[in-house]
C-alpha cells in the first residue's frame, strides 16, 4: 500500500508528465489560450484527462494481461493502447457531461486526443509491470499532476495578462518561459521521497 501511495505522489509531483517529461504540453498551451471561460474549462479538462487515464489504465491492464502477454504480442502494446484511448474519449465525455452538467466538456475531444500523456501513462505502466495497483496509481497520479499543472499554469497566465510584458515575449514565448520556470519550481520536489 505504501508503494502505491508513493507512486501516486511521485507521479503527480516529482515525475510530472507535463513538466518532467513533456507529454501533455499541447493541451496545456491550448487550454491556456482561452481566458474567457478558462477556470471552468481547465477543471473540465483536468477531470476528463484524469478519468481518461484511469479508465484506459483499467482497460489497458486487462487487455495487456489477458490478450497480449499470453499470445506473446507484448510488442504490439502501442497498437492496442492507441485505439483504446481514442475510442474511450467520446463515451467518457458523455458520462462526464451527465455527472458534471455545469462544466463545459464540449470541445475537449481534440485536446484529449492530442494528449500524449494518456498513451505515455499506459505504456509506462505496462513497461513497469508491477501489477494492477501500481498501474492505477501511475495513471491516476499522472492525471492529477496534469490537472495541478493545468490549474497553476492558468493562474500564472492570468497574472501575466495583467502585467506589462514586452512585445517580443507576448503570447507563446512567455507561455514557454513560464512553463520552464514552473518546471524548475517542481524540481524542488525531487528530494521529497527517498526510494
Amino acid at each position: 500500500m505504501t508503494e502505491i501511495a508513493l507512486t501516486l505522489i511521485s507521479t503527480a509531483l516529482i515525475n510530472n508528465f507535463v513538466l518532467q517529461w513533456p507529454l501533455g504540453v499541447d493541451p496545456l498551451l491550448q487550454a491556456a489560450a482561452e481566458p474567457q471561460f478558462a477556470r471552468r474549462r481547465i477543471h473540465a479538462l483536468g477531470i476528463a484527462t484524469s478519468c481518461l487515464m484511469l479508465l484506459c489504465s483499467l482497460l489497458g491492464y486487462g487487455l495487456y494481461q489477458v490478450l497480449l502477454l499470453p499470445l506473446g504480442l507484448a510488442s504490439l502494446q502501442l497498437l492496442v493502447f492507441l485505439p483504446l484511448a481514442v475510442l474511450s474519449i467520446t463515451p467518457l465525455l458523455r458520462l462526464l457531461t451527465r455527472v458534471f452538467p455545469r462544466l463545459p466538456f464540449d470541445g475537449l475531444w481534440p485536446l484529449l486526443l492530442g494528449n500524449a500523456g494518456v498513451l505515455g501513462a499506459l505504456l509506462l505502466a505496462a513497461q513497469a509491470n508491477r501489477g494492477f495497483g501500481h498501474g492505477l496509481a501511475l495513471c491516476l497520479g499522472a492525471g492529477l499532476g496534469f490537472w495541478l499543472v493545468l490549474s497553476l499554469f492558468s493562474d500564472l497566465r492570468q497574472r501575466i495578462l495583467t502585467n506589462d510584458v514586452p512585445l517580443p515575449f507576448r503570447g507563446l514565448p512567455i507561455d514557454l518561459i513560464s512553463a520552464g520556470l514552473m518546471a524548475v519550481a517542481f524540481l524542488g520536489f525531487n528530494g521529497l521521497l527517498d526510494t
